[in-house]
């Protein structure tokens, strides 16, 4: 093939090479017959791709495929490297678009950063939780992300500043880092309104337990409990592009929730301004929308006497592997 007529962006040489892949006479293809919900058959890739994207297609056999994806893409070489690669490439190119709204610059970089931030992570992704392509993408996400902060700091022009200037890299309020953590999954409603009334208002235990309506031990191993789950997400980046606008709230339901949610940055802000009242917590349900978080809550109820563990599909983080909103 002529070098001319090969693509100048990353994500369509990638297309492009995945294209050429699975062009018969190739011997790419993934086997169904161990997965269910797959055609006992050898799958070509394209195919396989096309069925991942359909909504009747389970997550759980999204994530299974994504499963031996990863082992081949370490185990058989470059070739199923780049099998991976296109077989995400919706969510990517989603990804990629994510990153360069707003952006000025070239966004070939972004794009390259975005390939290899995602294959990089293909070597060291935990395969025993869900959502494997989306945390891939993820990682992609977040490579990409760190190199464009970097450039726009290089770019920026400082001019008088004698005092501290505001960082560029994105900081969030901590109302906001847990309603993310709700939204993504990692703790749920009643976790995260126990950690920010005991931690961030300085409510003691025994009042926030007997809010939520269970004893304090309880409350205690939930917190630490969900504190750590809590930190292994935020250290991961897993909470970095997990979005906050409600799905699927047209018309008057989308207005009532942003005044929702405008009441709860009030309610915030007064908290701070008077640090000597004491308050009740609104609660992260408005930020995320209240059907969310009581859809949320009610999925992630684990037995008290072994603690809390987070639901992330039932939590509304397991959607399609590929075309997955980045979490």
């Amino acid at each position: 093939m002529p070098s001319r007529s090969w693509p100048s962006s990353p994500l369509a040489a990638a297309e492009r090479a995945f294209t050429l892949l699975v062009q018969p006479p190739t011997d790419i293809g993934f086997d169904g017959c161990g997965v269910d919900g797959l055609p006992d058959e050898v799958v070509p890739l394209d195919r396989l791709r096309s069925l991942l994207l359909s909504r009747q297609t389970a997550a759980d056999v999204r994530d299974a495929v994504w499963r031996e994806l990863v082992i081949r893409a370490r185990r058989d070489g470059p070739a199923w490297v780049v099998a991976a690669v296109g077989m995400a490439m919706p969510g990517l190119r989603r990804g990629a678009g994510l990153v360069a709204a707003g952006w000025r610059g070239d966004t070939h970089d972004l794009d390259a950063e975005l390939l290899v931030g995602f294959v990089a992570r293909l070597a060291t992704i935990d395969l025993e939780p869900g959502r494997v392509c989306g945390r891939l993408i993820d990682a992609g996400l977040r490579a990409a992300r760190k190199s464009r902060d970097a450039e726009s700091d290089a770019q920026l022009i400082r001019v008088g500043a004698n005092g501290p200037i505001a960082p560029i890299h994105p900081w969030d309020h901590p109302d906001l880092v847990l309603a993310r953590a709700v939204a993504a999954g990692v703790i749920d409603a009643d976790e995260a309104n126990l950690i920010a009334a005991t931690r961030l208002d300085n409510t003691t235990l025994a009042r926030a337990a007997a809010r939520i309506g269970i004893p304090s031990r309880r409350a205690s191993s939930w917190r630490v409990n969900a504190e750590r789950r809590l930190l292994a997400a935020i250290l991961d980046g897993e909470l970095t592009f997990v979005p906050l606008r409600p799905r699927r709230r047209p018309g008057a339901t989308t207005r009532a929730w942003v005044a929702a949610a405008r009441e709860q940055v009030a309610a915030v802000g007064e908290r701070h301004a008077d640090s000597g009242a004491t308050q009740q917590r609104p609660g992260v349900g408005l930020l995320l929308g209240r059907s969310l978080a009581t859809d949320v809550a009610s999925a992630t109820q684990q037995q008290a006497l072994v603690g809390k563990t987070p639901d992330r599909s039932a939590a509304g983080a397991g959607a399609p592997g590929i075309g997955t909103r980045p979490a």
